[in-house]
């Protein structure tokens, strides 16, 4: 019974953490006149933390950050031409955020062919996870944080580890930026 218990309390926290992506997108670096591919599981998170410096307040910041993450992945691809991958691609991969504890925040379609979404995870009124799909006819992005989430720590995460700069999020109260 002790080991039973034991396995489950190892393998929920992977579950609960898993983001399956399309292995589609593997495929769509080869087509891709430029793309990104980043995988940071907790482990790499915490490596990466140790050499953030805890003096520069920026740094500090994106440090106590990351000390709360679960894992971050970025996959961007840039295409010469329209049509490299299908919208229909992402179908399977958008479908695992209608389960429990998903919410879709924010959906875009433009007549241009662009779709944006947004999807918020929440584990017991605080935010577990960030999934953003950006889907344009010649570039294709995903971004995937989670773990605990303070809104107002995503624009510190922007421009590290890959992840696009946030500069459309207003800036914090007690920031000196406008």
């Amino acid at each position: 019974m002790k080991i039973a218990s034991l396995a489950i309390l190892l393998v929920l926290p992977a579950v609960a953490q898993d983001i399956k992506l399309p292995a589609s997108l593997d495929r769509l670096a080869s087509k891709a006149s430029n793309s990104v591919d980043i995988n940071l599981d907790g482990t790499m998170l915490q490596l990466a933390a140790r050499f953030l410096s805890g003096k520069d307040p920026d740094e500090a910041k994106v440090k106590n950050l990351v000390t709360r993450l679960k894992g971050i992945t970025v996959k961007s691809f840039e295409f010469d031409s329209s049509g490299e991958y299908k919208p229909s691609d992402l179908d399977e991969f958008r479908a695992q955020f209608r389960s429990p504890g998903w919410t879709r925040i924010v959906g875009v379609k433009s007549r241009n062919g662009e779709i944006s979404d947004i999807y918020l995870k929440s584990e017991n009124g605080q935010i577990a996870g960030l999934v953003v799909v950006v889907a344009e006819p010649r570039e294709l992005t995903i971004v995937s944080i989670l773990g605990t989430i303070n809104p107002d720590d995503l624009r510190d995460l922007g421009g590290h580890f890959g992840i696009p700069r946030m500069d459309g999020f207003p800036a914090r109260k007690n920031n000196k930026e406008f």
